[in-house]
C-alpha cells in the first residue's frame, strides 16, 4: 500500500510541476514582438474587406428587401436616403476598393494553394 502512495506522490508532483510550468509560460507569438508579414497582413485585410462587403450588402440591399413597401413608404426613410446620398456614393466606392481588392486575393490564394511556383514562398 506504501508503494502505492508514493507513485502517486510522484504522480502529483510531476502534475504539479507541470501546472507551474504552464502557468509560467507566455503567451506566442508576443505580440509586440511579432514582425507581421505579408501573408498574415493581407490575409487580415482580406477578411476586413469580406466583412465590409457583407455589411453593405446587408444595408443597401436585404434592408429594403426585406421590409418591402414600408421602407419606402414613410418621410423618414426618403429625408435618411436623400441625407445620405453622398455617404451612399462614398460606400459604393469603398465597396468597389474592397471587392477588387477581396477577388485579387481569393485569386492570390488559390494560385498559392495550386502551385507555388506562381508566388515562391521565402
Amino acid at each position: 500500500i506504501s508503494v502505492k502512495e508514493d507513485d502517486d506522490d510522484v504522480s502529483t508532483k510531476a502534475a504539479d510541476d507541470t501546472k507551474k510550468q504552464n502557468v509560467l509560460r507566455p503567451l506566442s507569438p508576443h505580440l509586440p514582438i511579432y514582425k507581421p508579414q505579408l501573408s498574415s497582413t493581407t490575409s487580415i485585410l482580406n477578411r476586413i474587406s469580406g466583412i465590409y462587403l457583407t455589411a453593405y450588402a446587408l444595408s443597401f440591399y436585404l434592408v429594403p428587401v426585406k421590409m418591402g413597401s414600408i421602407y419606402f413608404s414613410y418621410e423618414g426613410f426618403y429625408q435618411f436616403l436623400f441625407y445620405s446620398s453622398k455617404l451612399t456614393l462614398l460606400s459604393t466606392e469603398i465597396a468597389a476598393l474592397a471587392f477588387a481588392y477581396h477577388a485579387y486575393a481569393g485569386v492570390r490564394h488559390l494560385l498559392m494553394d495550386v502551385s507555388g511556383t506562381v508566388f515562391p514562398r521565402k
